[in-house]
């Protein structure tokens, strides 16, 4: 624009950023974000000592609807803006009463923005709220209050709040609620607020749970490895509180491989971790060098590392904190300075205590650790023989970018070298990097983590990450983002699968702080009338057929990357703020090892044959 003057200039009102970029506000994969925040408003009721219960449902219509019996939020006019308090927090942008802490010590929404975003994103929100005798029912239409009534008391049988909502389709790449991680949080939310009862609904899946632990971290921990061998039979918790600050912890150790770990911070999931993780690892860390040093436990030539301590840990941290800070409004990783020192003293001091206490159990988890710790040595020194042989350079195919700032740094491993040209036209050489791959790597699943750096394919992928497969570290990672790019078809699906099982089985920290992402290329390009929409699967292609019938529509259908122009490919599929790019996490880790091991695990031919048999019909539904 060649007139940029003031008039230039647009200002965004009330509800109108958050629909404009709702990718900055919430998730928009689908509406499970916005639902959470509403959940987590109801929590921190209960984190106030307000509420007791909460009723969640999912209702046939695709609504989602959250009750509790906390307070309520307000209904008289507020002083300033004349309106009611219930009309402010979901109207306005940074408005609530968790900005001070006279009404929440503790609470996970923290912005201001968290209920005015289910609202911003919904076609239509009802609200009702009981408290003093007085029950007022709020309807919402496309962020708007259009109606307010006064209903009879006991309308909710209780006072409190009955929150539901209609996500809009037009915000979310798909509108209908993953239930099974709605029922992972509930029923972590439920195991880490003693004594508030959880009840979920589902009535499209026809599911009803109920949850309420007066104590249950440790139980809930030892339920989720009942089946694994551990190294030391109890749990090791404790909990300690200060000034603006309340940390909880449970610990298990087991013989072999991974054990879950979660993290929460005011009852939120925060599963990229963060200074609060950090502080766990280094006072485990700093209690164990020190009681082997003491005890002159370590042999000759051995050094002991964090990693070494925390490779067969399973933990649950909770962390109750006044001031917290995220990253982004999504809050999957905590960045309170303060919270790594505070942690890690507290955890320093009691697990120092427990060791001293429990000489003998102290004795068996230390051996385990300094046997990590000789792994992580032969490794290395294998490491180091096999870069002496075939040299310390960069894999020859790979196509750099120039800035190493991992904050902004991305490489592509791309399917085949006939998509690499196209790729390379649509990437952003400054700080988009390319690795092509042929066709499909080696199933790595069942492999030694040594063993697979004996594929070039996989080597090149070591190399150019900058990363050893089996050793459980960051340094060295070459890029912010590993993103896999495929062809958006079942070969591409399969090539994709087998890359996140390389991953998630030889770099799972690497998965584990949310540094692996899958690119979603669209599978069709739709033009109708001088709109063009570029589609990831059949049902959005029928949506978007349906939602236009009548008016002629050209379909295509992409057979690979490589037919795809640069300018079409970046702005679909490379480009930031345009892309569907896919972050691969696992809130439930045993669940992500169990679904892989079933797909790739060659033990598992004839269960996953008949998994194939009951499930064939399923294909092509969404």
């Amino acid at each position: 624009m060649t007139n940029y003057s003031a008039q230039s200039i647009e200002v965004l009102d009330g509800l109108d950023p958050v629909r404009k970029r709702p990718g900055m506000y919430t998730d928009p994969c689908n509406p499970n974000h916005i639902a959470g925040e509403v959940i987590d408003n109801s929590v921190d009721e209960a984190l106030a000592g307000f509420a007791s219960k909460m009723d969640i449902c999912v209702y046939e219509d695709g609504s989602f609807s959250v009750q509790d019996d906390g307070r309520g939020m307000p209904i008289d006019d507020h002083p300033d803006y004349g309106i009611s308090g219930v009309e402010l927090i979901l109207t306005k942008l940074h408005s609530g009463a968790k900005f001070n802490r006279d009404n929440y010590a503790f609470s996970g929404g923290l912005h201001g923005v968290g209920v005015s975003v289910v609202n911003a994103l919904s076609s239509r929100v009802q609200v009702i709220v009981q408290r003093q005798g007085i029950c007022v029912e709020f309807n919402f239409h496309e962020g708007a209050c259009v109606s307010k009534a006064e209903l009879k008391p006991n309308f909710l049988k209780q006072r409190g709040t009955f929150l539901r909502f209609w996500p809009d389709a037009r915000y979310f790449d798909e509108v209908h609620f993953d239930t099974s991680q709605i029922i992972q949080n509930l029923h972590a939310k439920a195991m880490l607020c003693p004594g508030l009862a959880v009840n979920f609904k589902d009535e499209i899946r026809k599911i009803e749970k109920t949850w309420c632990y007066q104590s249950g971290m440790n139980d809930f921990l030892l339920n989720q490895v009942k089946d694994r061998q551990l190294i030391v039979d109890e749990v090791i918790g404790s909990h300690f509180e200060g000034e603006g600050a309340f940390a909880q912890w449970a610990l298990i150790w087991g013989e072999h491989g991974e054990l879950p770990q979660s993290s929460y911070v005011n009852l939120i999931p925060t599963p990229q971790g963060g200074t609060h993780v950090n502080g766990l690892r280094v006072g485990l860390y700093d209690a164990i060098r020190e009681f082997v040093e003491l005890r002159d436990l370590m042999p000759k030539g051995l050094r002991l590392k964090a990693d070494d301590v925390c490779l067969n840990l399973g933990f649950i941290l909770s962390l109750k904190l006044q001031e917290a800070h995220f990253v982004g409004q999504t809050k999957q990783k905590l960045i309170t300075a303060q919270a790594q020192q505070w942690v890690q003293a507290c955890v320093k001091s009691h697990m120092v205590l427990w060791l001293n206490k429990n000489v003998e159990s102290a004795g068996l988890l230390v051996e385990s650790i300094i046997e990590n710790a000789r792994l992580r040595m032969r490794k290395s020194k294998l490491i180091e023989r096999k870069r002496v042989v075939s040299g310390p350079q960069l894999p020859g195919k790979l196509i750099d970018c120039s800035s190493k700032n991992l904050d902004e740094t991305e490489i592509f491993l791309v399917e085949g070298d006939s998509a690499k040209g196209t790729v390379r036209q649509a990437r952003d050489r400054i700080n988009q990097a390319i690795l092509p791959l042929r066709g499909k790597i080696l199933n790595t699943w069942e492999v030694d983590s040594v063993e697979i750096l004996n594929s070039q394919e996989i080597n090149d992928i070591s190399v150019a990450i900058g990363l050893v497969p089996g050793v459980d570290s960051l340094q060295g990672l070459r890029y912010g983002k590993i993103c896999i790019l495929a062809d958006a078809d079942s070969d591409g699906l399969h090539i994709a699968t087998l890359l996140c099982a390389l991953f998630l089985k030889h770099f799972p920290r690497l998965v584990r702080e949310g540094h692996l992402y899958v690119a979603m290329p669209p599978l069709y390009r739709i033009d109708i009338n001088k709109q063009v929409f570029y589609v990831s699967s059949d049902a959005e292609r029928d949506r978007v057929l349906n939602e236009y019938a009548g008016k002629k529509a050209n379909v295509m259908r992409f057979k690979g990357l490589g037919e795809m122009s640069p300018e079409q490919l970046r702005e679909t599929t490379i480009k930031p703020g345009g892309r569907k790019l896919v972050q691969i996490s696992m809130p439930d880790e045993q669940l992500a090892v169990g679904v892989l091991d079933r797909l790739l695990a060659k033990k598992n031919v004839s269960e996953r044959r008949s998994w194939i048999e009951n499930n064939a019909d399923l294909v092509g539904q969404s």
